[in-house]
């Protein structure tokens, strides 16, 4: 049995799909309301906050996926992502499972350095030290040898169906809808984005992967950054017109988060979109070379054709 303990987000979405078609046809969905992506698949009411039921959604379990989301708030990140790791760790330790953690960035240094899994977890934000916190629970819980566990790390998504993130929400999102895309700060920096149905098929991969755990992985990204110049100017090569966008500036964004929450709960990740963001994934890669990473062309024409942007 392989669970995915907050599985219907579209990185718990995908994992499915994945694990289902390589590696295993038992697979156990965990939530609040869970859903079914499949027909055969186990569907469990469960409530990560809660200790006992987290150990009982484990019952007969394998390896444990984590891929759940939290809403976009710094309090309950600080509040929930603890208790969280704490009792799926506790529960895999007492149902002799397997974890494999899905992380992001966040408790990374807001520096325009070359991210690899050695990068320390320094960020000083609110949801950086609640990921820090938390990533530091499961580390200190291999290293101790209480579970065997593995950390998938992501930068910002980017991709079809569900996927959710800045680019998705400012680009594509607003494309959909016949606005013209917005560009946070700059449009001239590198930006990493990992194509979600990637981030969950290497996170399959390294799940059943004997030799992965103990160890903290990049998921794999195109090598071939784009700035948010570039990759709208694909999106205009491939719809064949001229794109034209916004940036926003830093003013009008601190000006907004007076109003808009969503837009405070931002703020914090702003200095990274004011500098190079280089997410390093070449231990995956080399790792699994069999493993074909999508091109952001290729990511690109996925989203627009899904999103039935013409």
């Amino acid at each position: 049995m392989q669970t995915i303990l907050g599985a219907n987000g579209v990185i718990g979405e995908e994992l499915a799909k994945e694990l289902r078609a390589n590696h295993t046809e038992t697979i156990r969905l965990v939530g609040r309301h869970p859903e079914r992506v499949h027909p055969k698949d186990q569907l469990v009411k469960g409530d990560l906050l809660d200790a006992d039921s987290v150990v009982k959604a484990l019952v007969d379990t394998e390896i444990a996926y984590l891929t759940v989301g939290l809403p976009y708030r710094s309090d309950i990140w600080l509040r929930d992502w603890p208790i969280i790791l704490g009792n799926v760790i506790a529960g895999c330790k007492q149902q002799g499972c397997k974890l494999v953690y899905f992380d992001n960035t966040y408790a990374y240094p807001q520096d325009s350095e070359i991210q690899t899994e050695e990068t320390p977890l320094i960020s000083k934000g609110k949801k950086g030290r609640a990921k820090k916190e938390a990533a530091e629970l499961l580390l200190r819980a291999i290293d101790t040898e209480e579970i065997e566990g593995a950390i998938c790390r992501a930068p910002e998504f980017y991709g079809p169906g569900k996927t959710k993130g800045i680019t998705n929400m400012l680009v594509f999102e607003n494309l959909k809808k016949g606005k013209k895309p917005k560009i946070l700060l700059k449009d001239d920096v590198l930006r990493t984005l990992i194509y979600t149905p990637d981030a969950s098929k290497a996170m399959a991969l390294i799940g059943n992967t004997t030799t992965a755990y103990g160890q903290t992985w990049h998921l794999p990204c195109d090598d071939g950054r784009l700035t948010y110049k570039g990759f709208i100017g694909e999106i205009s090569k491939q719809l064949g017109r001229e794109i034209k966008y916004t940036v926003l500036s830093p003013f009008l964004l601190r000006s907004a988060s007076l109003f808009n929450n969503n837009a405070k709960e931002t703020l914090e990740l702003l200095p990274r979109y004011a500098i190079d963001n280089l997410f390093d994934s070449s231990k995956f890669k080399k790792r699994f070379p069999e493993f074909k990473v999508t091109s952001y062309s290729d990511g690109i024409a996925t989203i627009l054709e899904d999103f039935g942007i013409k």
